[in-house]
């Protein structure tokens, strides 16, 4: 299943298929954003994958039990193609009455399409809906979000960006303002944006601001991840650099795209999820 343009049936109103149907899932090619700040997907200057939380997983059991679970998946960035999230919802609806005789055999299916679509391997684990695994925790790093700033930028700009060569830090810096649109939907996505990098000291407001440019862009969370990336690792002259978004979720799904300069994601960056997703 290759990659395609956005439909324009994604944008409308469908009825919901409630037996397995993996054709639902609709792939977009990555490079499709990525040729819009000049990255190339044979030559990415970043290691990353995209999170994807499932609240709404269920499934019968061969007695015709509901079963329940959350589901994680994790879609490396390196595959050519990202799921659009419409889609990947209406396909985990299918699975709401089809009977699967166990669980390993719902993980196998899920496997096995979400791999098809993106293009690689895609993993699946699924969690008891009271898990510790999806426990909340604190983010650590400066937040800048109460810096008293003046805003009239609402498209991403990296020239918003100011950094001070003459300072080398190592740190976090975050902010709870992302919000982007939806290609396909126009709904906003509301998102924690989180930079760790050492290289030149972001100015903090210009910092701000840059995250808050992003509120009247459209564009897919990972698109707008990688974006990000680009422009901070230019703004700073980074020697190390992880940059990521945690999204709330919207129908059931948060997406979580994660990106690296210097190999695997450090374990401390994966383990937030916060109390508003």
């Amino acid at each position: 299943m290759g990659g395609r343009e956005v439909d324009s049936s994604l944008g409308k109103d469908v009825e919901y298929e409630f037996n397995y149907n993996p054709e639902l899932l609709f792939p977009i090619r990555r490079q499709e954003g990525r040729d819009r700040v000049g990255i190339d997907s044979q030559h990415l200057p970043f290691e990353g994958i995209d999170i994807w939380t499932g609240f709404e997983i269920s499934w019968l059991n061969a007695k015709g039990k509901p079963v329940v679970r959350v589901a994680e998946f994790t879609l490396p960035s390196n595959t050519p193609n990202l799921i659009e999230s419409k889609s990947f919802k209406l396909y985990l609806n299918s699975f709401n009455q089809t009977v699967f005789e166990s669980e390993q055999k719902a993980v196998e299916a899920m496997q096995r399409d979400l791999s098809e679509a993106a293009g690689g391997k895609v993993g699946v684990a699924l969690y008891p809906v009271d898990s510790e695994h999806l426990n909340c925790s604190q983010l650590t790093g400066e937040c800048v979000d109460e810096l008293d700033v003046s805003v009239d930028v609402y498209e991403p700009d990296p020239g918003l960006l100011v950094s001070d060569a003459d300072e080398q830090v190592s740190e976090v810096l975050y902010s709870h303002l992302l919000r982007s649109n939806c290609p396909v939907t126009g709904q906003p996505d509301w998102g924690t944006l989180v930079v760790h990098y050492t290289g030149n000291k972001l100015d903090r407001e210009a910092f701000l601001k840059y995250v808050i440019s992003f509120r009247q862009h459209t564009g897919f969370h990972e698109q707008c991840v990688e974006q990000a990336f680009v422009d901070i690792k230019k703004a700073t002259n980074a020697k190390e650099l992880v940059v990521y978004a945690r999204y709330l979720r919207r129908g059931g799904l948060d997406i979580n795209p994660y990106r690296s300069m210097n190999g695997p994601l450090p374990s401390e960056c994966l383990q937030h999820r916060f109390h508003r997703q």
